[in-house]
């Protein structure tokens, strides 16, 4: 039997909302403005909707259309006491009480995977991917197996014998006949690629009004597994495709996972589908979210089965998903609360209502209550005479009465505001198990403020850390920030944290290391923090300031980091410039007096590393002790470095690898650079840097080369260059993707 609920919904005319929403009211000078009267509507709640944030499944085509059909009457929202207690100041958090520190070290880091056993005929170690989580790969253009190095770029695959680096050559380089040109993402295992690309479908639609059946195109992921066992002739085994535009991807063992986003046709919805060869063979289980939240996008994670024919996927109907965090055993969606329909014009009356009416004298209050109550008036004239109360009764106050009342005002609004900002400022996260071809969902969590990146997430047994940066804005204030840690269970309940770490900066970097979690704030000053984690109480244990910040953060060992960023200094007016590129080694191991035991600046402020925004472009390797970091920068700011004068000086810029020795005792030393500047007066961008070993061989790659140096001095021992052959490009003869 179905339970039927009446609420009233006000339906508003017009809505904006911006990321910064500010309310202004001037004391001084009341402005009165006409606002039209909102319409009450009284609508019946059904089942779909009953505000208990419970997953529910969508069972067919007809219950998505009922389901969205429902949600827009709600206006994107509904009846929710917990999110919706406006009436209501909401109590403060309660700081957790910090555990004394044992002054035991933490264990040792899970570090990324950076070498693997010997392939046939290739050499006997080499580096992969740099990922967060070892075991679990990342996607990436260019993968190797010891031997053959494999790169897709555009709509080509290139396949290249790199071992041994003296005869290195490439063997193939194919056109894949598809509609992207701008392939990124690839996972090898054995001698199976999994390539990711966005295209198209397209079916017949009548829009909205007319009577002509249009085409209608939608993005679609594709996921092609190839079999590269022969590498003169490649051979497309499955070519997966799936409603939406491709997320992001991890494989673990012999199973590929990704994401994929589509947004909701609400005038033609329909479930995601999964095809093989244009041929449909499976519908994915859809859920939906019995919140306040708007649907605008299906999210669906698809695994797929490598070396077989196994494939599961699943969808939610919920916001955009943003970044993601991969363990062995679960995969956490993540993206940024949506509101409801509404939510902010409910938030300007409760704070007029709730928060100034109070505070005013009482006869005011009475005066104010009378023109409420009074139901023969429109709500227009309500305010009209509300602020001629209110304005009338300010002339007549005394001077410092009135200015006691505004600041008592202000001051109970600036808490206000943090309040319901804070509530509607928060990121969701949702957890999903995997093994296998098995998916299940387990459970939504959220934790106030926004997430940087995938690095602002940790699992560790049964807890799951994130790193948040939380900002509001106050018209009497401005944009105010703190930032904080959360420890959340299996559930995902928060089950502690710490709050108000570094007031008024932003997370510029963080790194989870076993019970630590080591994390880079900035605003004009680079403090470094090394948080203890050992408990569901976290404490700072303590902090360097620096100037510069570090975007990126890589482990050494459990008691350096080496940080990857920007140098600072502080110019007129309390204002920051930013300067060459910075690399950093901390030392952790007094955890109350972390210190730098080396730095360098790479260049000035033209200067840029692609390891600033993707960690896949930094490379380190502790057993050797070497660094390589991609840089691009104007020659001017490069002179001390001969290879950078290789540059013609139109161009005036130039490309390549700086390569570092680090050790934990001397630091940085710099051993040299590998330029990828072109001689021929062509500047190739390194947009695309990778850096990875086979043996005693530093590979190098960019947009323009791949370069093979020795390790001891780095002379080049060979250079493939990939564009402007001359030669004729091969396309697969068979199986052609569409």
């Amino acid at each position: 039997m179905n339970s039927k609920i009446t609420i009233p919904i006000a339906i508003v005319i017009s809505v904006i909302v911006t990321a910064g929403i500010t309310y202004s009211i001037d004391f001084e000078q009341p402005q009165i403005s006409q606002v039209s009267d909102p319409e009450i509507v009284y609508v019946e709640k059904s089942d779909y909707f009953e505000g208990s944030q419970n997953i529910k499944k969508i069972s067919s085509q007809e219950d998505l259309k009922k389901i969205l059909e429902e949600s827009a009457v709600f206006g994107g929202g509904f009846f929710d006491n917990r999110i919706f207690s406006t009436r209501a100041m909401v109590d403060d958090a309660v700081m957790m009480e910090s555990d004394g520190f044992t002054g035991a070290p933490p264990p040792a880091p899970s570090m990324p995977t950076e070498a693997v056993t010997k392939s046939e005929s290739g050499g006997a170690d080499y580096s992969t991917t740099n990922v967060q989580v070892e075991n679990v790969d990342e996607p990436d253009y260019l993968k190797n197996d010891s031997k053959y190095v494999y790169i897709v770029s555009q709509n080509t695959l290139t396949i290249i014998d790199a071992y041994p680096a003296e005869s290195a050559k490439i063997i193939l380089k194919i056109a894949l006949d598809i509609e992207s040109q701008y392939i990124q993402n690839m996972f090898l295992n054995g001698e199976r690629l999994v390539i990711f690309y966005n295209g198209q479908s397209d079916d017949e639609i009548i829009p909205l009004y007319d009577f002509v059946p249009r085409r209608s195109y939608s993005q679609v992921t594709h996921a092609l597994i190839v079999d590269v066992s022969d590498k003169e002739n490649p051979t497309i085994l499955k070519d997966y495709s799936i409603d939406g535009y491709f997320t992001d991807a991890r494989m673990i063992g012999d199973y590929a996972y990704f994401v994929t986003n589509s947004n909701i046709d609400h005038q033609y919805p329909r479930l995601p589908v999964i095809l093989e060869r244009s041929v449909p063979i499976l519908t994915p289980e859809a859920f939906y979210f019995d919140n306040v939240e708007q649907f605008s996008n299906f999210n669906t994670l698809t695994a797929i089965d490598i070396f077989g024919d196994t494939i599961n996927s699943e969808t939610f109907l919920m916001g955009y998903s943003g970044s993601i965090y991969v363990s062995e055993e679960n995969f956490y969606l993540t993206y940024q609360q949506n509101m409801p329909y509404g939510f902010y014009e409910d938030s300007a009356r409760d704070r007029f209502f709730d928060v100034i009416v109070p505070l005013l004298p009482n006869y005011i209050q009475e005066k104010i209550r009378q023109i409420q109550d009074d139901s023969t008036i429109s709500a227009s004239t309500k305010w009209l005479k509300i602020s001629e109360v209110m304005q009338n009764s300010y002339n007549e106050m005394d001077k410092n009465d009135k200015e006691k009342l505004f600041e008592k005002i202000k001051e109970a609004l600036i808490k206000y505001d943090k309040k319901i900002q804070e509530e509607a400022n928060k990121t969701i996260i949702h957890k999903i198990s995997i093994d296998e071809d098995k998916i299940e969902y387990v459970a939504k969590g959220t934790v106030p403020g926004r997430l940087l990146n995938q690095f602002s997430m940790d699992e560790s047994g049964d807890r799951f850390r994130v790193a948040t940066t939380l900002e509001h804005y106050s018209q009497y204030q401005g944009t105010v920030r703190s930032n904080s840690v959360y420890i959340l269970d299996g559930n995902l309940n928060i089950v502690g944290g710490l709050d108000n770490i570094a007031p008024d900066e932003s997370i510029f970097s963080a790194r989870f290391m076993g019970d630590r979690l080591y994390l880079v704030t900035f605003q004009q000053i680079d403090p470094f923090f090394v948080i203890d984690l050992s408990s569901d109480k976290p404490k700072i244990l303590g902090e360097l300031k620096i100037p510069g910040f570090s975007n990126y953060l890589h482990p050494y060992d459990n008691e350096h980091i080496i940080g990857v960023g920007r140098d600072t200094k502080e110019i007129e007016n309390g204002r920051v410039q930013q300067l060459g590129i910075k690399i950093a080694l901390f030392n952790v191991a007094d955890v109350k007096n972390p210190r730098v035991v080396d730095d360098i600046v790479i260049g000035d402020s033209s200067t840029y590393s692609e390891a600033l925004n993707n960690h896949k472009a930094f490379f380190f390797d502790k057993k050797r002790g070497i660094l390589s970091l991609p840089i691009t920068s104007d020659v001017k700011s490069l002179d001390e470095v001969s290879s950078a004068k290789m540059i013609a000086p139109e161009y005036n810029r130039w490309s390549g690898f700086y390569v570092f020795d680090l050790d934990k005792i001397d630091g940085l030393n710099i051993m040299g650079t590998i330029a990828h500047s072109s001689e021929d007066s062509r500047y190739y961008g390194m947009g695309n840097a990778r850096t990875f070993y086979i043996d005693d061989v530093l590979y190098t790659a960019s947009e323009g080369y791949l370069k093979m140096n020795n390790f001891e001095d780095l002379k080049e021992i060979n250079s493939i260059k990939f564009e402007n052959t001359g030669k004729f490009i091969e396309y697969l003869k068979e199986d052609l993707v569409r």
